[in-house]
């Protein structure tokens, strides 16, 4: 089994996940940056996971949904164009596979071959690029995104209820580095991609974030 099959989900709880480790502990830095106390930084960040849970959810549905619109309007205009001009449409198929290497005649055969199965898939999948793996689903991302974003962002909370106030800054920071490296091996284990560079990239990105939102606190005195 390829590891593409995993594409659309693993994207959304990759980028959910993320968001939440990096958005949360970064809200918590800045504000703890700011010099309030204990009690307002959870209140804080427990505003910081419901808002970016749902933030997450519907900007993942809505982004996703016009991809999903975008593909049924051509979908809608390949069938129309099946259904009033074949002969052109069938030459376009075999133009299509002449150009991944097939010879004209056996291009031919085979754009009538599966014209005869499946005329719409067939277009769908080679000349829209529409396949079953890439196939918009808004619904899976903005649950995965918002399931993914609220795990991530629990982890620094925690962090907040285990660890007293003088400590509480370093303890989110580097627990929140550790969690992007883990989730970095683990998306890239998952989809079979290097494991380092993955890593690497995850916690750079989110060890910048973090410091730019704790040192904005620390210089306004204000949460951000």
């Amino acid at each position: 089994m390829h590891r593409t099959t995993r594409i659309g989900w693993l994207r959304a709880a990759v980028l959910g996940a993320n968001d939440g480790i990096v958005s949360t502990a970064s809200l918590i830095l800045g504000v703890a940056a700011a010099g309030v106390d204990a009690k307002a930084i959870l209140i804080a960040g427990v505003a910081g996971l419901v808002a970016g849970a749902t933030s997450m959810a519907a900007g993942e549905y809505v982004s996703v949904s016009s991809q999903s619109d975008t593909e049924r309007a051509d979908l809608a205009r390949e069938s129309e164009e099946l259904a009033t001009d074949p002969v052109r449409e069938h030459a376009e198929m075999a133009a299509i596979y002449v150009k991944r290497g097939l010879d004209p005649a056996v291009a031919e055969v085979v754009a009538t071959q599966l014209t005869a199965h499946d005329a719409l898939g067939t277009h769908a999948r080679d000349e829209l690029g529409i396949t079953d793996t890439s196939t918009a689903r808004p619904l899976q991302a903005a649950l995965t995104s918002a399931a993914t974003f609220s795990l991530g962002a629990a982890l620094p909370l925690l962090v907040v209820l285990l660890v007293p106030g003088t400590w509480l800054a370093w303890a989110v920071a580097g627990s929140a580095l550790l969690f992007l490296a883990l989730l970095g091996a683990i998306a890239a284990a998952t989809g079979g991609a290097p494991v380092f560079s993955a890593t690497f990239r995850v916690t750079l990105w989110g060890a910048l974030a973090m410091a730019i939102t704790a040192g904005i606190g620390a210089l306004f005195g204000v949460s951000v």
